[in-house]
């Protein structure tokens, strides 16, 4: 039935596909090709633009004593709510505010302690004009990005970012495209450039990216995932090596630490290590584990991040590492499922 069912919709798929002569497809991807490569030349430009202006916007973000307004209509609208998300992931509280909304009561979300970031391709946004008084009656200090810098926006904003474009990638030269994608790469550039300021670090970036693969990376530490007590496989200085295959079977993570009366780590023996062993043709039974122990493992500190364990288990190509403390006693163990589980890798 599930293969029938595969079959029915791949089916259904095909019908809704447009049917298309080579000549056509052809023309599809230059058409593309065509898009990327004028956004790719207007963002181009707007690197080789770049002067004081926009080192005077950073210096007013910097200086901003609480929270970094951005504001736009239409697709400026959209770039400015990307922009503001990005800001304030990177160390620069910042949120979006519709222009339209704000001549309605949102604007008393905007206090004289923020820095506005405005957003408008023409510079003479109606919703943008309309609330511009009240913003510099505040003082609040103004930057805009627009594509004209004769614009009404341009002309009365403390700092004015120039995102002109030469053609839209738009053949018909009317959908915002080549503008949007200057407008957003700007604003990448000034959040990269505030968070550099600030030294915003990626353990900054993890803490407020909690629950996703970054967050798990940079936050979590090894006593996080770790065995600890009776989890941990050990045998004693002097056991058998047939006991220490049974702590091993016991414990499940392909290895067992070897300590000494007062807990130190001794040693260590893994999977690998009874491969070789028998490969020598060792006599399991009568095998003290002293002999066949690797003396100088690898550790871990309980305080490292998970993604150093990872690190070093790729690096050495092991699969499991033992947590010690600053006296080398033996305080936890890992091995690469557990990273795996904790998606960390």
């Amino acid at each position: 039935m599930a293969g029938l069912a595969s079959m029915i919709e791949k089916r259904h798929l095909g019908a809704r596909q447009a049917t298309l002569s080579p000549g056509q497809a052809d023309k599809i991807l230059a058409l593309a090709r065509a898009v990327i490569e004028t956004e790719a030349e207007a963002i181009a430009t707007l690197a080789r633009r770049l002067d004081q202006a926009f080192v005077a916007a950073c210096r007013y973000m910097l200086a901003c004593e609480d929270r970094i307004v951005v504001l736009g209509m239409g697709k400026s609208g959209h770039i400015g709510g990307k922009i503001a998300a990005t800001l304030a992931s990177t160390g620069s509280p910042a949120f979006f505010v519709h222009p339209g909304e704000a001549s309605h009561g949102d604007l008393g979300m905007i206090t004289p302690r923020d820095v506005v970031l405005a957003i408008s391709n023409s510079g003479e946004t109606d919703e943008l004009l309309t609330i511009l008084p009240i913003l510099k009656r505040l003082g609040i200090p103004m930057i805009s990005m627009t594509g004209r810098r004769d614009s009404t926006l341009a002309r009365e904003a403390d700092v004015n970012l120039d995102i002109s474009v030469a053609t839209e990638a738009c053949p018909l030269g009317l959908a915002p495209t080549s503008s949007t994608t200057a407008a957003l790469a700007m604003g990448d550039a000034l959040a990269i450039a505030l968070l550099e300021n600030r030294g915003f670090t990626a353990e900054d970036f993890a803490r407020s990216h909690p629950a996703g693969n970054l967050g798990r990376r940079l936050l979590l530490h090894v006593s996080d995932i770790m065995h600890q007590g009776e989890r941990i496989p050990r045998v004693d200085l002097g056991a058998s090596l047939l006991d220490t295959l049974e702590e091993i079977s016991r414990k499940g993570l392909g290895m067992s630490a070897i300590v000494t009366a007062d807990g130190a780590l001794a040693g260590l023996f893994t999977d690998g290590d009874l491969r070789r062993s028998l490969d020598r043709g060792i006599d399991v039974h009568a095998t003290i584990i002293d002999s066949v122990m690797t003396r100088d493992c690898i550790t871990l500190d309980a305080d490292a991040l998970a993604v150093e364990a990872v690190r070093i288990m790729e690096s050495k190509s092991i699969n499991g590492l033992l947590v010690v403390d600053s006296q080398r006693r033996l305080v936890g163990a890992l091995n690469m499922h557990d990273l795996l589980r904790a998606g960390v890798v």
